[in-house]
């Protein structure tokens, strides 16, 4: 089960939850959001230690393709999440250039699912998150049970107001396509800093009850 921790932006933050047993970290490329990191951020600023396993998530809302590639250059994202209005095209595209591929949908109700259907084969996962004002990072979940309509293949991750709490609730959780869960706002101290020692409590506990 893959865990994400997404949302990062602060070296010294980084390097902690790099320690973590994780498997994915996203950084924000979407300048409305309070999590981004900045057009002047260097590289450097968001590198993980020496032999980390952790793979880097670029996290995109309707940006170029020129511009998403041009970031994961310089940053080494092996992974793009898209959180806008990205066609079918646009995640091929970026596959076929090796890149990993995350398709953001946000779910109310069941007929969202409906737009599913066109990215099938097109990306790597989905991500389920909260439909809200905004692309994420809302703090709210969303009823998981609508997602019992989805039979597609693609495997997804589960977003949207996960926290600390909301352990028993995943622990209950089943579907045959779901590969992961994504953390972000529920964990952090402000915006973009992330509550360590509530992360290193939470995926232990979720590792090992997964793992049982």
């Amino acid at each position: 089960m893959l865990i994400k921790v997404c949302g990062m932006r602060v070296p010294e933050n980084i390097k902690r939850v790099a320690s973590l047993p994780i498997d994915w970290m996203g950084f924000v490329c979407y300048p409305l959001s309070p999590r981004a990191i900045s057009p002047e951020t260097s590289a450097s600023s968001l590198r993980l230690p020496e032999e980390c396993p952790i793979q880097k998530v670029g996290v995109f809302v309707d940006a170029p393709i020129a511009q998403i590639e041009k970031a994961c250059r310089r940053y080494g994202f092996s992974t793009c999440q898209l959180h806008g209005s990205e066609s079918p095209a646009d995640c091929l595209a970026l596959r076929e250039k090796g890149y990993r591929v995350v398709k953001a949908f946000p779910v109310a109700r069941e007929t969202d699912l409906f737009a599913i259907e066109p990215y099938v084969h097109k990306a790597d996962f989905f991500l389920f998150d909260t439909r809200c004002e905004g692309y994420g990072g809302s703090g709210r979940a969303f009823d998981w049970n609508l997602l019992a309509r989805y039979e597609g293949p693609t495997p997804f991750l589960l977003s949207g107001g996960l926290r600390p709490d909301s352990l028993p609730a995943l622990l209950e959780f089943h579907h045959p396509a779901w590969a992961g869960i994504d953390l972000n706002s529920g964990f952090e101290l402000s915006p973009g800093i992330k509550d360590i020692r509530a992360l290193e409590q939470f995926v232990k506990q979720f590792k090992n009850q997964k793992h049982e």
